[in-house]
């Protein structure tokens, strides 16, 4: 009630009467019905069991931590739950720093009361040895924010923070089977808990005689005489009812305000469980270990893939016409060089011309010895002076036929190797003898 009062005093009197008099109408301040929430938005930290909530002005922030206790006596097999709450200055100036106030002891029951009598948590599975070693799990919010409806806010973000909280697995060990033996997260993944169902706290204002609102903003808990939360779960099934203010409530505003809350309640499900799962996938894909591709493809254009192996190929065929022309540049530069060889040094056996003015006797060497020829019993100096007595004949060009004279000059070098062969050079036997006889008679 301190907040409220704090709101109070805050609000002048025809701020106060305004918002009353646009009640009558159906209108609120910010533009909503009487019955519409305003906008929410849930968030999650890169730890797992954190969440962050903003339901218009109002902020809140929670954290889920667990640690390993001895149970209680009379629930040994049981895990235990506990909310608290922090109420900082920066969130509203009627918050004080230290002990906690009423509205924040207020906050934490209404929370605890709503998980913990609804049995949403599975308290059973938190066990681990049953009388000796239990799970406890801690829910801190913090109200960063003070934009009115405190409750509903702070257990939206409870359960966000449930519903993506992972506590380290645990196993047994040692010699009597009763040591406890925590695995860390890079050895065994988390487990997360066993939540049966949500229970979602809807908030009620009570304005004047008969005007009622959800969701107030901090303004109508400024003017409102009453305030009640009532806990429920998507099945409609009422988890807990909380009474606040002194202005009394008939039986029948109270059933309309469960129907209302019946409805309110499917729809926050609904949100709540849709960001947990989108967080969730998230998480699994941060989980995998992805290697980059050799070579990457651009999938939003299917034709990508395609027109990158018809580029390839493309320079396949450059490269290959490429090699092609500088084989046939270098076949050419061979052919030149042997055209202006022959040129230069013309007169051999299987291409001579009778015009020619010299001929390399080297060539003609290397010529005669391809085609098999042995010896040749005619001196090619004698040979090169012939061919140039030959050119310097005073015959026309054009009564000379290159053709029928390179005919016959073959004719004539098979000839002359026929003639004259290495057989021909030793002299027979007889003739030696014949040769050392008459030397020897003359001596």
């Amino acid at each position: 009630m301190e907040q409220r009062l704090a709101n109070t005093w805050r609000l002048t009197v025809n701020e106060k009467k305004f918002i009353e008099s646009a009640l009558e109408s159906e209108l609120r301040v910010d533009g909503r019905r009487p019955f519409d929430y305003r906008r929410l938005t849930i968030k999650f930290g890169r730890e797992d069991g954190s969440s962050e909530v903003q339901l218009g002005q109002t902020h809140v922030m929670s954290f889920v931590t667990s640690q390993l206790l001895q149970p209680y006596r009379d629930r040994p097999n049981e895990g235990t739950l506990s909310v608290f709450t922090e109420f900082s200055p920066m969130a509203d100036p009627s918050f004080e720093i230290g002990r906690p106030s009423e509205s924040a002891v207020e906050l934490g029951r209404i929370i605890d009361r709503g998980l913990r009598e609804s049995r949403a948590v599975d308290t059973e599975s938190l066990c681990v040895v049953a009388g000796k070693w239990v799970w406890s799990i801690r829910i801190d919010l913090h109200i960063l924010d003070n934009g009115g409806n405190l409750v509903d806010a702070a257990n939206i973000a409870a359960l966000a923070a449930l519903l993506t909280f992972r506590r380290p697995e645990c196993t047994l060990g040692g010699d009597d089977g009763q040591e406890v033996i925590l695995h860390p997260p890079e050895v065994r993944e988390p487990l997360p808990l066993i939540i049966h169902h949500l229970p979602i706290a809807v908030t009620f204002a009570f304005i004047g005689d008969e005007n009622m609102v959800i969701d107030p903003t901090h303004h109508e808990e400024a003017v409102m005489r009453g305030r009640m939360s009532v806990t429920l779960n998507a099945n409609g099934d009422v988890c807990a009812i909380q009474k606040a203010g002194g202005h009394g409530v008939m039986q029948s505003v109270v059933m309309q305000c469960l129907r209302i809350a019946s409805v309110k309640a499917g729809d926050i499900t609904s949100k709540i469980k849709t960001v947990v799962e989108s967080y969730k996938t998230e998480r699994a894909l941060r989980m995998v270990k992805r290697h980059a591709p050799s070579n990457a493809v651009d999938v939003n254009e299917p034709g990508q893939k395609a027109k990158q192996i018809l580029e390839g190929q493309k320079l396949k065929s450059e490269e290959c016409s490429v090699s092609q022309s500088d084989d046939m540049d270098v076949e050419q530069g061979r052919i030149n060089k042997r055209s202006d060889k022959n040129r230069s040094f013309t007169g051999g056996p299987s291409s001579w011309d009778p015009y020619s003015e010299a001929v390399n006797t080297d060539d003609l060497k290397a010529t005669l010895a391809s085609r098999g020829s042995v010896a040749v019993p005619m001196k090619l100096d004698n040979l090169g002076d012939n061919i140039r007595d030959e050119t310097k004949s005073d015959e026309p060009l054009s009564d000379v036929n290159p053709v029928s004279s390179s005919t016959g000059s073959a004719g004539k070098e098979m000839a002359i190797s026929r003639a004259k062969t290495l057989q021909d050079a030793v002299k027979p036997k007889n003739k030696r003898k014949k040769k050392k006889s008459s030397n020897i008679a003359a001596v």
